[in-house]
């Protein structure tokens, strides 16, 4: 059987969901940075006077200060979407301010961000800031270069979420000279970011300067003495436990130099001269990691949480390779450092095994995610270790589901799903993937039906902790849903979640991106099981290629991609073709699993199959027997898995005419998918259809019949059955009615003819 492609990198959400994080977000052009610059520290720096703190406005209730402000100081976007950082960021903003000006007007990257938080559904709390050129000035051709307005502050937003022609009206501060000036249009900003009128807020401001003559002195006073008290203190402290304050200075200083690294870090490129996210980003990041070796040489614990945490913003961007000597780095720092603490090592190790699993190697990321859980696990009442080790557990449970460990995979998935629910502050978000990927893991061991309400669960949270903005969590499991309904049968609900996770995934990630092709993979498995075989291909081809660019040739996705690749072949008539595919494919699965693995078993069950169709019955006795034995080792002898087989083994047992075999075979396989699937669906089907050719091989003509015309109904009822077995059964049937026993080169011929 095709199957698709379920596993994904985990996103996990580490902040609240009902208030947002950022006060406002400030767009840009890079010409403007200046101002940029001088505008976002004026706002955090602000606080509203005391009197309107906690009043109600349309905007929410008004805060102690502004800050934080996202400021989006490089423009980071990609050439047809911005990325994955800045969609979130303008989710977690209550408001957008825009600078405008003729630079910003011509912006693509401004003019994107504008349109992704109107998208929001938040087009009324868009600010701007006048800087430079004319409002409105395009409207007059000759003045076309004098416009500061972009296109998306012009015109508002169309029920598809394009942009309509219908023009808008922008509130704006104007800052130029004649107009509001600098410090009245900040004052501006400032009350439309708090929901309040301006007048109010500048007769609020007027007292406040007033009050602050006065008690600018006696402030000063108290200033000094409880400087003067905060001083002694520290004096005595430090006379008490000199090396625990030394310890506190030291880690403050280091997280003052970690965040003097990241935030400079934004600075260094120009990105005008980029050439979209991945390549700004990769910029960005190389420069970076170039300068830790270089100005942290004497800071090894500083350096290695560095290396850890631009490593992991690699891994999210799926530059892998670029992930690796950092995370590595960062674990051997950790090692080596005789005081450094477990928690970040653990950490570090934790990273490491996330990356590893994406580089398919398993075996080691197996070792990284045991030894961080045992750094983890050391630490039961501390709550910052049972938060990561939630994590290290669901990451191991990922790598044994890759090894076909699904029983190990459910217990950790479980165990993982305890600790979040214990800790629902930093792991809220986490539930519901971990949720999701214990579906699949019950999908993988056969319990297709108990996974499907686990799955639809894990959306229905997803759903409740995103609301309307995109996340590449909820695209997850909105696409896994489609997988498992897919092959439940329910194709028309599977393609619509298809195509919804696909969209929503291109906009949060761009177009070259691993999930991109698992997303397009899950899209093509339903149009091929809809008979829309042409573009199922088209999808499936432009997945395999992207998955080569992004994975390699050895990799699970890349060989779970040829062979879906190999089924299309196969029904459009080509099975020489698609049996090369296949035994490629296969070719990439032993290179990786060199012992027994379910995917390997799975693709030799496929390839004895189309052996027996094209009538090389020695091999695919061969092949069919090894792949029936690795599943009865894997999974036990009454498991979905090893029904498949049986099915498999049955069909070739009556091509061969060993009658007594077929029926027993095909008997077995109908007592285990009938409770497992129902006694309608198309599997059990196919496997009646042996039994029904088995009954005619031995001479029961009558009961051949019944149970012939039954699959047949069920066949021809099931519009998402391969037509290679309807046409099978098809074929059983007719020769039931030419011959006594059936003839195996009949069937066959009549079976490639029909479905093909």
């Amino acid at each position: 059987m095709r199957y698709g492609l379920t596993y994904a990198p985990r996103s996990r959400e580490h902040m609240g969901v009902n208030a947002p994080r950022y006060k406002a977000f400030i767009s840009y052009s890079h010409r403007d940075s200046s101002w940029a610059g001088w505008l976002h520290k004026a706002l955090e720096s602000y606080r509203p006077p005391r009197q309107l703190v906690g009043t109600e406005t349309r905007n929410g209730v008004v805060p102690k200060r502004l800050a934080p402000v996202f400021r989006d100081r490089d423009e980071l976007a990609s050439a047809t979407d911005l990325g994955a950082v800045l969609t979130q960021a303008l989710s977690d903003s209550a408001t957008q301010i825009v600078i405008c000006s003729p630079a910003s007007a011509k912006s693509r990257w401004v003019n994107e961000e504008i349109l992704a938080f109107k998208r929001l559904g938040r087009e009324d709390r868009i600010y701007c800031l006048v800087v430079g050129g004319e409002p409105f000035a395009s409207n007059d051709p000759a003045r076309l270069d004098e416009e500061c307005f972009p296109p998306a502050l012009r015109y508002k937003l169309a029920a598809d979420g394009s942009l309509s022609d219908v023009p808008a009206e922008p509130v704006a501060a104007d800052a130029r000279p004649g107009k509001d000036g600098k410090a009245n249009a900040k004052l501006k900003l400032i009350a439309g970011v708090l929901g309040l009128g301006f007048d109010s807020l500048r007769r609020r401001e007027q007292q406040r300067r007033t009050r602050q003559l006065v008690a600018l002195t006696s402030g000063a006073v108290a200033g000094m003495i409880v400087t003067s008290g905060l001083a002694g203190y520290a004096y005595i402290q430090r006379r008490k436990a000199e090396h625990e304050t030394a310890r506190a200075e030291a880690e403050a200083d280091a997280a003052r130099r970690t965040t003097n690294f990241l935030v400079n870090l934004f600075h260094i490129l120009d990105p005008s001269e980029a050439r979209g996210n991945q390549v700004t980003a990769r910029e960005m990041l190389d420069s970076g990691a170039a300068r830790i070796d270089r100005e942290l040489a004497a800071q090894p614990a500083i350096r290695a949480r560095l290396m850890d945490t631009i490593g992991t913003v690699y891994t999210g961007l799926g530059l892998y390779k670029k992930a690796r000597p950092l995370l590595d780095g960062s674990v051997k720092l950790w090692q080596s450092l005789p005081d450094a603490d477990a928690y970040s090592r653990s950490v570090a190790l934790e990273h490491d095994g996330d990356l590893l699993t994406l580089e398919a190697n398993f075996p080691a990321a197996e070792r990284a995610y045991r030894e961080a859980i045992g750094l983890q696990t050391a630490h039961p009442k501390d709550r910052k270790y049972q938060v990561e080790l939630a994590r290290s557990l669901h990451g191991l449970a990922q790598v044994l589901r890759q090894e076909g460990n699904y029983t190990e995979a459910d217990r950790n998935l479980r165990l993982a799903l305890d600790l979040e629910r214990a800790v629902p502050d930093e792991l809220s978000g986490d539930v519901p993937v971990t949720l999701k990927d214990l579906a699949n893991v019950m999908v993988d061991a056969g319990n297709l039906n108990g996974a499907i309400p686990v799955m639809r669960t894990a959306l229905a949270m997803e759903r409740e902790l995103r609301g309307d903005t995109p996340h590449p969590d909820l695209a997850d499991t909105i696409s896994d849903l489609g997988l498992i309904l897919e092959q439940h049968g329910d194709y028309d609900e599977a393609e619509g979640l298809d195509r919804q996770a696909l969209d929503m995934m291109r906009r949060l990630l761009g177009d070259r991106h691993a999930e991109i092709a698992t997303a397009m993979n899950n899209l093509a498995l339903v149009l091929q099981d809809k008979g829309k075989l042409g573009e199922a291909e088209q999808e499936f081809q432009q997945a395999l290629s992207l998955q080569r660019e992004v994975l390699g040739e050895v990799h699970p996705d890349t060989a779970n991609m040829l062979n879906n690749l190999a089924f299309v072949q196969y029904d459009r008539g080509h099975t020489a073709e698609a049996l090369n595919t296949e035994r490629e494919a296969l070719g990439i699965y032993q290179k990786l699993f060199p012992k027994d693995h379910p995917d390997v078993a799975r693709l030799m069950n496929r390839i004895g199959f189309w052996l027996t169709e094209s009538g090389d019955y020695v091999e695919a006795d061969q092949v069919l027997r090894a792949a029936l034995a690795m599943r009865e080792r894997l999974f036990g002898a009454n498991n979905p898995e090893t029904a498949t087989s049986l099915i498999h083994l049955a069909i070739l047992q009556v091509a061969t005419s060993d009658c007594s075999a077929a029926l027993a075979s095909s008997r077995r396989a109908i007592d285990i998918l009938t409770p497992a699937l129902s006694a309608t669906h198309w599997k059990v089907a196919v496997a009646m259809s042996a039994e029904g050719a088995a009954q005619g091989c031995r001479g029961d003509r009558g009961g051949a019949q019944t149970t012939l015309a039954k699959s047949i109904e069920i066949l021809d009822k099931d519009g998402g059955a391969p037509p290679e077995y309807r046409a099978l059964a098809h074929s059983y049937l007719k020769n039931l009615g030419l011959h006594q026993r059936p003839s195996a080169a009949h069937a066959l011929k009549a079976m490639a003819a029909a479905s093909h």
